[in-house]
Parts: structure tokens; sequence; C-alpha cells
């Protein structure tokens, strides 16, 4: 073992001194559980449209009912928790969340799944900023800080091995309902785990609910989302989709408006002067749009357009979760003596890499080696440019960590939205024109492409992608596959450059002085929460 790991490990058994244990494994365990059932539909979305048949884009709002509430009630629940207590959201999320996964784990349809999803992604939205308010606010220290912000990245990223380990549970041809039940019992645990381990307190600095910003900022965003999944899956010049655009630039302007006007906002707009904070954000943002469009991508190019098995599909997935957790005796090394500028270029720079990588790549090429070395960049891009965007909650000073957990939470949870449903659009887009140019000037019967040509209209090429091989369709099956290759290709090219732009922005920006770092001693009534040991 080196020393410079030794010395590591030594730093993250001394946090012991600083936080809690308990709290530090009930923030823990409940970011890992809220990680993994924001994930658990897209990994089951195969087995719901075998057995309850979606239509048109239903298959898509099974993941994306999760994430609407994850998004627009983030920063309503930095404020909550203020006021009500983190601990009580910690439980409550929990609880929510266990509620959830049960309602869909019990569904009889795709409606019923969306409900659940729902109700789950409520309490996911509890525990994102809880979690993390937790942890950064009960340390003292620079060095203490950095090991927990380590710590609880380790676990936020773990949570997509908890993913595959529940998907795993259904098996080949399983039932889609298994992973939401496990999910629905660890919701349990992580409930019991932060009602035994933690004492509910919150922020000396009592915040209004400032209403008027909840309400603006939830439709703004709602109706944004909406636009941008809507448009994504379908048209971008349908109404709806306009209407939701032109909503979202409206409710977000008066926002803007009256936060700058309240006394106690849900977000203070000051934080963004500090270049190290809006740079953080904007990182955050595409970032994780660059990282979890390469997760869409990569799973599409291996489940869907290869068909290959799920231990395959797992194999690939594990690779961009398991970092997090490998570099743990690192990472808070690296955000004690490093910039994060630098640790936050490093990362995008990866994950650029890792997207450009993984676009070079032929489709017909379905080795398991080939994708999990183009992944592995990204992998460790994502555990350094995941701890680096936490580390932003030190540019601000501690009786706002609740608001500045929540602000990144919400921004991270959105590049996480943004990213499927716009390289999902950019990719199926492209790889439709690709098929109907090559549909027209293949050697096929009229009678042929016309049949063709109608399953293409209805559901585009990966429909035409997954028909049978002996049947009339079948004969365009390469066209499709070749056509999807290039669309998803274009895909992660356009992962790589937005990571590479936010590389480029973070080393041009200097952060400002800030608030300064993280005092050794804190006074203690600007501690926003102190927790039981164990």
């Amino acid at each position: 073992m080196s020393i410079e790991t030794a010395q590591a490990r030594n730093r993250i058994r001394d946090l012991a001194n600083e936080l809690p244990k308990g709290t530090l494994i009930a923030a823990s365990f409940a970011v890992c559980l809220a990680q993994a059932a924001l994930a658990i539909p897209a990994s089951v979305s195969g087995l719901l449209q075998i057995s309850l048949k979606p239509v048109g884009t239903q298959l898509t709002w099974a993941s994306n009912a999760f994430l609407l509430p994850l998004v627009v009630l983030a920063l309503p629940f930095g404020a909550w928790g203020d006021r009500l207590g983190l601990k009580r959201l910690l439980v409550g999320g929990a609880v929510l969340i266990t509620a959830g996964e049960a309602v869909t784990a019990a569904g009889d349809g795709i409606h019923q799944v969306w409900a659940g999803q729902a109700i789950a992604g409520v309490g996911a939205a509890a525990l994102f900023p809880a979690s993390l308010t937790m942890v950064t606010a009960g340390t003292q220290t620079t060095r203490a800080r950095a090991s927990a912000i380590a710590i609880y990245a380790a676990a936020l990223g773990a949570g997509g091995l908890v993913t595959q380990i529940l998907r795993g549970a259904s098996g080949e041809d399983g039932s889609w309902r298994w992973p939401f039940a496990l999910a629905a019992g660890l919701g349990v645990l992580s409930a019991l785990l932060s009602q035994l381990l933690t004492r509910n307190s919150s922020s000396v600095h009592r915040r209004t609910l400032d209403t008027a910003g909840q309400i603006f900022a939830g439709v703004g965003l709602l109706a944004l989302l909406y636009a941008v999944v809507e448009g994504g899956a379908g048209s971008w010049s349908d109404t709806g989709v306009i209407v939701g655009f032109v909503v979202a630039a409206a409710s977000l302007g008066l926002f803007i408006l009256v936060e700058s006007r309240a006394q106690a906002p849900l977000l203070r707009l000051g934080l963004f002067t500090d270049r190290a904070f809006a740079v953080g954000s904007f990182a955050t943002v595409v970032g994780m749009f660059a990282y979890y469009g390469t997760v869409y991508a990569v799973g599409t190019r291996v489940g869907v357009i290869q068909g290959q098995s799920a231990l395959h599909l797992a194999g690939a997935a594990s690779v961009l979760s398991v970092f997090p957790v490998l570099l743990l005796p690192v990472i808070p090394w690296l955000l004690e003596r490093v910039s994060s500028r630098w640790t936050l270029a490093t990362g995008l720079l990866l994950i650029a890499a890792g997207a450009f990588i993984a676009a070079g790549l032929p489709i017909s090429d379905s080795s398991l080696a080939s994708i999990v070395l183009a992944l592995t960049p990204v992998g460790v891009g994502f555990a350094l440019t995941l701890a680096s965007t936490i580390s932003a909650v030190n540019t601000t000073p501690v009786h706002e960590a609740g608001m500045t957990s929540a602000a990144l939470s919400m921004l991270r949870n959105l590049g996480f939205t943004l990213g499927p449903a716009l390289i999902g659009a950019i990719a199926l887009r492209h790889a439709s024109g690709q098929f109907d140019t090559g549909l027209a000037s293949a050697p096929l019967p009229p009678q042929v492409k016309g049949a063709i040509g109608t399953i293409a209209d209805a559901a585009g090429p990966l429909a035409v992608n997954a028909v049978p091989q002996s049947s009339p369709a079948g004969a365009a099956r390469s066209i499709a596959f070749d056509a999807l290759g290039s669309g998803f290709s274009l895909g992660l090219t356009v992962c790589g450059i937005a990571a590479l732009v936010a590389c480029l922005l973070a080393v041009a920006v200097r952060p400002g002085a800030g608030p300064g770092p993280v005092p050794e001693v804190e006074n203690d009534s600007l501690r926003q929460t102190q927790q039981t040991s164990t």
C-alpha cells in the first residue's frame, strides 16, 4: 500500500472525530437508495415493454415520472429541511420511496407504474438535499469535509451498482416487479437507519418557505422538463411542446424576479456571483448531461440495438458506477490538496474522451472488452466530476448548506433528465434519416419497402431492428442496425463535445475569492445539524 493511500485511509478513519458514524451511515445509505431508485425504471425498460406493452412515449414516462418531482421539488425540500429538520426528511423520504416502489411492484398497467414512480420521486427529492446537508454541515474542518464528501460521492455512485444487483434479481426473462419490490425493502431499512442513527435538527437561521418562489420554480421546471421530454420523443414543433417552453420561460423569469426581491429567498441568486459556484453549477448540469447521456446511449446500443444479454449489459453498466467506490481512498486527498477547478476539468475531460472512444466503436463490435475499455475513462471521470461538483457546497457559508445542497441536487438531476431526452432525440432522428436513405436505395421489392416503411413510420428504426429476420421486414434489419449505430454514435459524440466544452470553461474561468475555505472550527451557532454518534 502506498504512503498516500494509507494517509487517505487514515483521514477517512479520522472522520469519526468530526462527524458521527451513525449520521454518515444513514446519509450515505439514503443517497445510495435514492440513486438506485432513480435508475431502476431504465434498467427494466425492456421487461416493462414486453409485459405491459406501452405505446408511444408511455415507456419513456416510466422513468420521467420519477425524474420530474425529483427535479421540481429539490429546492423546496432544501427549505423544508431547514425548517422541519433533516431527520424528518430522511425518514419521510425513505418511507415515500418504499410506498412508491411497492405501488409500482403491485402495478398491473403502465399508469400505475407512473403513479408509483412519481411517489418514489418525491421521496428521492427529499433524500438528496437532506443527506448532503447532513454530511457537509456536520463537519467542522476542511479535511473532514473532504473525506465526508468523498464517502458521500462513493455512496451515490454505488447506487448504480445496487441497481444492477436489483435488476439481476429478475434474471434474463424474469418479472420486472422484483427490482421495485426489493427497492421497497431497502427503503424500509433506510428509514430505520435514519430513525435510529440520527437526531432531528433544523437550521438556526430559520428560512421562510417562500411560497411564491416555490410555485414559480415548480411550474417553470415542470413545464421545461415536459417540453424537453415530449419534444425529444415526438416533435419540437408540437403545440404542447412550444407552450411548455413558453410557460417555462415565463415562470422561471418570474422566479428570478421574486427571488431577487425576497428577504428569505428559496435560492439566493447571489450564490451565482461567485465564479467557483457558477462554474460548478454549469459543470454539474452539463457534466451529468454528458455522463447520463452516455449511459443511455451505451445501454441502448448494447441492450436494445445489439440485443446483448442482461449480464453483458450489467457488466458494461457496472464500469460506470464502480469508480466512485474504487477511488474512495484517493478522492479525499484530491479534494483537500488540489483545486476543485482542476479535479473538475480532469473529470470532464475523461468523460469526453470515453464518449468519443465509444462513438468510434463500430456497431458490429459486440465485444464486452471494447465497451469496457471505452467506458473506463467515463467511470473515472464521473467519480472526479461528481466529487468536485458536490464540493461546490464549500463555496457557501455553513448556514446556507441546506440551500446549496438543494440547488446542487436539483442541477445534477436536471442533467440526468436532459441527457437521455436530448441524446435520444438526436440519435433517433439521425438514425431515421439514415434508415430512410438506406431503405430507398435497397434492392427490395416495392411492396416489401412499403411494409417496412409503415413499421418505421409508426415506431422508428428500433422497431425494424427488432423484427424477426425470417419475416418480410427482416430484410431491412441490417439497414436499421447500421442506421441506429450511426445515430447513437452521433449521440455519444454530442456527449463528448458537451463534456469538453464544460472542461474548457472550468479551466478558463478562474474562481473568485468566494467566502473562503471551511474554517477549522465553525461557530456552533452556524452548524445546521447535530447528530448522535454510535
